[in-house]
């Protein structure tokens, strides 16, 4: 074993690779542990709901994308205790239990979908934050129009025919967009019992504006521009109740609807990862409302400076939950651990580049912020593929793409309409086995009613191990 000091990471998202790629050339061991096998790009996860992107394309793997990186190891596992007077933590993965030592700890796990205390909502409307939830929309999508086409029922017809997205912002205009274009354009001739140009959808929001922080005009913009395409937007508009039927909403003036539709979106808030809560009750840091932790200007955790907090998992000066403030905080946190190791001060704190906000509205249509640099329409959208392309990672992927977009954007087909039922089923039902469910490799672990096949000798657990 090597005695050079050990940075351990947690996550594999932007926070989390970014710090890895920024230990590339300094004297430290770095193990980099992930639930997932892959780096996602999340801001394009609704082009593989809709059908545009496949998941391959904007989720490359951990370890071919630092397999050159030869200080690194990668752990696929996920972090279910932290001890932090310790300095060690407990990762678990399809039946295996590891301990992993540190000297430095990195945190950057993310943030899930706040569903503002109604989780029984996520049954049936999915959170956009990761693949299976993407290729889970993508059934619900298709199956929807698959499933118009095979009713006689009118009213279940316009049901079926109906998509609603909760939320705004970024992610909850992309999506709206998306299934607007999907439906007016790409399906337009696939159906003969119903005319797909015919589906209503609407995007939901508690503000009283699409894309708040934007500003005003691009905010009024972008609601003109997703009207002119035929999206539905209703502001001041919370939702109260929701189930497979449909959704209630409450308007701001008190009057409530009642909205039938058969996929639903859900695009509204984050929360913080579990962890944040196990870093706040041991280290004494504060929490807000998301989960998010709050952490000293230096993004360490109060009490344990060898412990940074970075990307959506913090609250450092309202900073929003985006690609930019986690690379900038992980490359900031890399470059203090290395002062720390030589013996050099660097007490500078943290300080946030902004490099402004895009969004997508339709084909050829966006909105951009960047500082005063206020732009709409084409060269927004020109922008935005751009800058997208550019954070992709691995040229295949950026070409594979590319490719994509121009086949999408110009002929309108989709290449990734692909769904299965188990992409459809596949949350739900491990919902329904509960916590007591433990897949492996060769199978599962327990509940054992699962398979009745399943020995003894497959039931029992191996002795954890300390990396």
């Amino acid at each position: 074993m090597s005695n050079r000091p050990r940075v351990v990471i947690v996550g594999s998202g932007f926070g989390g690779l970014f710090a890895a790629k920024a230990l590339a050339k300094h004297d430290v061991d770095v193990v980099l542990i992930a639930k997932t096998t892959h780096h996602l790009f999340q801001p394009l996860l609704y082009q593989v709901a809709t059908g545009i992107l496949s998941p391959g394309e904007i989720a490359p793997q951990n370890r071919e994308i630092l397999n050159k990186q030869k200080n690194v190891q990668v752990l696929l596992s996920e972090v279910t205790a932290i001890d932090l007077p310790t300095q060690k933590l407990r990762a678990e993965a399809l039946g295996h239990v590891s301990y992993v030592r540190y000297d430095y700890l990195i945190v950057a796990a993310g943030a899930g979908q706040s569903y503002f205390g109604k989780d029984e909502f996520n049954v049936f409307a999915p959170g956009m934050k990761s693949i299976d939830d993407a290729l889970e929309l993508r059934a619900r999508i298709y199956g929807a129009l698959e499933v118009a086409e095979l009713t006689e029922n009118t009213v279940e017809k316009e049901k079926l025919m109906t998509f609603v997205v909760v939320g705004a912002g970024p992610t909850g205009v992309e999506m709206a967009g998306q299934i607007r274009e999907l439906t007016s354009h790409t399906m337009k001739r696939d159906f003969r019992t119903f005319d797909p140009t015919k589906c209503r959808v609407l995007l939901l929001d508690g503000g009283d504006k699409v894309l708040s922080p934007f500003g005003e005009r691009l905010a009024a913009k972008a609601k003109h521009q997703l009207e002119k395409i035929g999206v539905e937007v209703r502001l001041n508009a919370l939702v109260t109740d929701l189930d497979g039927d449909g959704l209630t909403v409450k308007y701001k003036d008190g009057s409530t609807e009642q909205i039938a539709a058969g996929c639903k979106v859900w695009a509204a808030g984050v929360q913080g990862s579990e962890l944040g809560k196990t870093l706040a009750e041991q280290s004494g840091a504060e929490l807000d409302r998301s989960g998010r932790v709050k952490v000293n200007p230096d993004c360490t955790l109060p009490n344990f400076p060898n412990v940074f907090v970075v990307g959506d998992m913090m609250n450092l000066d309202n900073l929003p939950g985006v690609a930019q403030v986690a690379i900038q905080t992980a490359r900031y946190s890399a470059k203090k651990i290395v002062a720390d190791i030589e013996g050099r001060t660097m007490d500078k704190p943290f300080s946030h580049f902004d490099k402004g906000s895009m969004a997508v509205i339709s084909r050829f249509g966006a909105v951009m912020k960047a500082g005063k640099l206020e732009a709409t329409g084409f060269i927004a959208w020109v922008a935005w593929l751009f800058l997208h392309l550019l954070y992709v990672v691995g040229f295949k992927n950026q070409f594979m793409t590319m490719m994509h977009w121009i086949i999408a954007f110009l002929s309108h087909s989709r290449s990734e309409r692909t769904t299965t039922r188990q992409q459809l089923a596949g949350r739900l039902a491990l919902k329904q086995l509960g916590d007591d469910f433990q897949p492996t490799i060769t199978g599962s672990l327990r509940p054992t009613a699962i398979d009745e096949r399943i020995s003894p000798s497959a039931n029992k657990e191996e002795e954890p191990q300390e990396i």
